[in-house]
């Protein structure tokens, strides 16, 4: 990856932006749609597109707040704040979303409140599908980006990305069209039969699946805000980059962190050779910093504290050559 690779935050921007209006246009409508029919799956996915618009509002925010510079308050910058906000999106989820589809599904199998017009749950049905394809179809292409310029895979990319918008939005996207199929066939059915209990047991499902969705977002926003390190692969190449350089005989310890979804923090313990001056070790310290900031723009911040290695001490050496890549998932994409 060279400098000239640009960032995303503008791209995640337009992602979120898009999802939003889609989904606030598509709770509208279902809500509509579910008020007229009576259906408990219509209501439930007017419930879900709700909850997406509020959690793309959130993410704006993440975005907005995280992406402020560093201050004398702040030295590191805010870039962890946008993980609270994202926590706060996938918690939202949980409680409205999750919450009124499970109890109105359970309400609607006890009661069996009858649906009234289907033909309206149709048409809003099959054009919410349309309208959340395109929100997924420009998530899709940026995860797609963004996995060729850390070649890696899109489905490892998702797993490991530290840029919790684009995986939200990609998520949310998803069980959203999993959501209209499944409110598709508790209407279909329960038009079919004259039962309502499909029309409850859809809501029950797009609430558990609205679960599992905010599940997976909170915890992987919480091991952010705890402060995660990039994954090993990445880890490995900034170590192979280190102890390349001339005047450095072992890296000791090398440790990283996440600080946002484009800020990482590198600190390591270097051996540097006996015979380096002081002055060789301050330019060993520029190239470093020079050369992993420009093979990785998102590595903001290179701490190296000479030291002097222990008997016995394991490391990676200076004559160590980049061997093949550790197979652990790829690096952070950030």
């Amino acid at each position: 990856m060279s400098q000239a690779d640009a960032r995303p935050e503008s791209e995640s921007v337009g992602t979120v932006v898009v999802a939003g209006a889609a989904n606030l246009a598509i709770a509208v409508a279902k809500l509509i749609a579910g008020l007229i029919s009576g259906s408990a799956a219509m209501l439930s996915e007017a419930a879900h597109s709700v909850a997406d618009t509020t959690t793309e509002v959130l993410l704006f925010q993440a975005l907005r707040r995280g992406a402020r510079p560093a201050d004398q308050r702040r030295p590191f910058g805010y870039g962890k704040e946008s993980y609270v906000w994202a926590f706060f999106a996938a918690m939202f989820t949980f409680v409205a979303g999750a919450g009124f589809a499970v109890t109105h599904g359970v309400t609607t199998i006890l009661v069996h409140e009858h649906s009234g017009d289907y033909l309206i749950s149709y048409i809003v049905l099959g054009v919410s599908f349309v309208i959340e394809s395109i929100s997924l179809a420009r998530a899709v292409r940026q995860v797609r980006r963004e996995s060729r310029r850390w070649e890696t895979t899109p489905r490892r990319f998702l797993r490991l990305t530290a840029d919790t918008t684009v995986k939200a939005v990609f998520l949310e996207d998803s069980a959203a069209l999993i959501g209209l199929v499944l409110a598709g066939l508790g209407v279909g059915l329960s038009h079919a039969t004259g039962d309502e209990v499909w029309d409850g047991v859809a809501s029950i499902l797009i609430g558990l699946l609205l679960l599992t969705v905010a599940g997976v977002l909170a915890a992987n926003n919480l091991s952010l805000l705890v402060g995660r390190a990039v994954p090993e692969r990445l880890r490995h190449e900034i170590e192979q980059d280190l102890a390349g350089l001339p005047e450095v005989e072992r890296i000791d310890t090398l440790l990283t962190m996440q600080l946002g979804p484009q800020d990482i923090l590198v600190a390591a313990k270097v051996d540097f050779r006996d015979e380096a001056t002081g002055a060789q070790i301050e330019a060993t310290a520029d190239e470093a910093e020079r050369r992993l900031t420009n093979r990785y723009p998102e590595i903001r911040f290179v701490f190296l504290d000479p030291t002097r290695s222990m008997p016995g001490a394991t490391g990676t050496a200076r004559h160590t050559q980049a061997g093949p890549t550790p197979d652990a998932g790829g690096p952070e994409p950030t």
